[in-house]
C-alpha cells in the first residue's frame, strides 16, 4: 500500500482489503472499480498493485526461461497459476520447449467459455513446428476452480501426444490450473 490517507494507515488499509476481499489473491484479483470502493483507495493504487502482479509474472516467466523446467516441477506450476488462475474463461496454452526441456515460448493458444475450450491439434502442431520445439508441456485452466481433469481432459491430451508424436514432438506433462492449485497429469500417471 506504501502510504495511507487521514486517519489511516497503510496497514489499516491493507487490513480492510484483505478483509473485504477475503485474501491477497481476492485482493489482487479485484477490479478497479471494487478496489477504489474502499476509502482512501483510488485508481494510482489499484494501478500500482496491478504493476506489482505484472511483475511477479515476468519474474517468473524469466525464472522459467533460465531453469530446466523439469528439474523444478513446481515451478512451471507456479508460472501457470500466476498467469491462468484468475481468468474467468478457460484458456487453453502451451509451453513450447527445446532439447533440454528449456522454454522457447508460452502462448495461449484457444479461449472458450466458463466450462470449456475448443482445442485443435494442427494449430499446436504448427506452432511447435514454428518454435521448432522437441517437447511441449499442455495447460488450460478450469474457471469453476477445480483442477481435477475430466474426461474429455484425459481424451484431448492422448490425441494430442498421438498427433505432436507424427513430428517427433513429446507431450511431456498437460497441467490444469484451478483455484489456488495446479494438477500434473503426468505426476498422476494420466499421461
Amino acid at each position: 500500500m506504501r502510504t495511507g490517507c487521514a486517519g489511516r494507515s497503510a496497514v489499516d488499509l491493507a487490513n480492510e482489503l484483505l478483509e473485504r476481499f477475503g485474501s491477497l489473491a481476492g485482493m489482487l484479483s479485484a477490479g478497479k472499480a471494487s478496489f477504489c470502493q474502499v476509502r482512501g483507495l483510488g485508481e494510482a493504487k489499484y494501478v500500482q498493485l496491478q504493476a506489482v502482479m505484472e511483475l511477479a509474472r515476468r519474474h517468473l516467466g524469466e525464472q522459467l526461461s533460465r531453469e530446466q523446467v523439469f528439474t523444478n516441477p513446481s515451478l512451471v506450476g507456479d508460472f501457470l497459476l500466476s498467469h491462468l488462475r484468475d481468468s474467468e474463461q478457460e484458456i487453453f496454452a502451451v509451453l513450447f520447449l527445446d532439447a533440454q526441456h528449456l522454454l522457447i515460448a508460452w502462448e495461449k493458444l484457444f479461449f472458450g467459455t466458463v466450462d470449456s475450450a475448443k482445442v485443435h491439434p494442427r494449430e499446436v502442431v504448427k506452432r511447435a513446428l514454428f518454435h521448432n520445439a522437441s517437447a511441449v508441456v499442455l495447460s488450460h485452466n478450469h474457471p469453476s476452480g477445480v483442477a481435477q481433469p475430466s474426461e474429455s481432459d484425459r481424451l484431448m491430451t492422448e490425441n494430442m501426444k498421438q498427433v505432436l508424436s507424427l513430428v517427433d514432438v513429446r507431450v511431456l506433462d498437460h497441467v490444469i490450473v484451478g483455484g489456488g492449485y495446479t494438477v500434473s497429469l503426468a505426476e498422476h500417471g494420466l499421461l
